[in-house]
């Protein structure tokens, strides 16, 4: 499925670094600051006030971080632009907040951020240490108690492939239906950090921070790795675990076919 660029409208990509504490998540809300309202009126500062709008691959929810949201704005087609003015001067005009345009580059024909992209790629991190956080504080969730991560996977590996991931989506979803194909769940360990990588093609609403706070449980033997495969199967959102907080989330990729960055 495409959305093409209509007519008389000029179509660029971008690549978004945001650290997500300050922020009500990616999409506009009634109150409280989004990333998108903050990028949106940025843009316009290089069409002399017209409108620009965006859509973007991934709606992060509040305190959720981003290493490569991808989105798309919708200049003018007679905007005067290149790669360097969209990327600078929107990061320019970003500041003081704690947002950096990575990359910009004009879309190829029929590109939309959302629809055309193939995978979204998400890592969560766990800080396993007895010692609070103060570097990393509001990047991790802190878990005090060892983690078996051998049982962690163990738990993980029952959620690859396609499901029906109901007993983890947010009771607030509003997708379609909970049919979902996981393509990938590691979980490594890097000194005191526990992460965790997945990747989709789409997500559910909280999926991700309900399958971590989920497998955390089996991490400290409160669950046994099968029981993972029963709250699946339950298709109950009150038979998984608990969501993880948003602090250790960030949406780390985002994979296209066409991918407008590549050179």
């Amino acid at each position: 499925m495409t959305d093409a660029a209509p007519p008389g409208i000029s179509r660029w990509a971008i690549r978004i670094e945001f650290d997500g504490r300050p922020f009500v998540g990616w999409q506009r809300q009634k109150s409280g600051l989004s990333v998108q309202q903050l990028i949106e009126e940025a843009a316009e500062h290089l069409t002399q006030g017209r409108k620009v709008s965006s859509v973007t691959a991934g709606r992060t929810d509040s305190g959720v971080h981003a290493a490569g949201l991808v989105a798309h704005l919708d200049f003018p087609e007679d905007a005067p632009l290149s790669r360097k003015a969209v990327r600078d001067a929107i990061g320019y005009h970003l500041k003081p907040h704690p947002i950096s345009i990575l990359e910009a580059a004009p879309a190829p024909e029929g590109w939309n951020a959302r629809f055309s992209a193939t995978w979204r790629r998400y890592r969560y991190t766990i800080l396993n240490r007895p010692a609070r956080p103060a570097m990393q504080e509001g990047f991790v969730w802190h878990l005090r108690a060892p983690l078996d991560i051998e049982a962690m996977q163990e738990g993980a590996n029952h959620l690859l492939g396609g499901h029906d991931f109901t007993s983890f989506r947010a009771a607030a979803c509003q997708a379609r239906d909970a049919l979902r194909t996981l393509d990938e769940l590691t979980i490594t360990r890097s000194g005191e950090c526990v992460h965790m990588d997945v990747q989709a093609r789409s997500f559910l609403h909280h999926q991700v921070r309900n399958m971590v706070g989920t497998l955390a449980l089996v991490g400290h033997h409160q669950w046994h790795p099968d029981q993972v495969k029963e709250a699946l199967d339950a298709r109950d959102r009150c038979k998984a675990g608990p969501t993880a907080p948003p602090d250790g989330l960030c949406l780390m990729d985002v994979g296209y076919p066409d991918d407008p960055f590549r050179p």
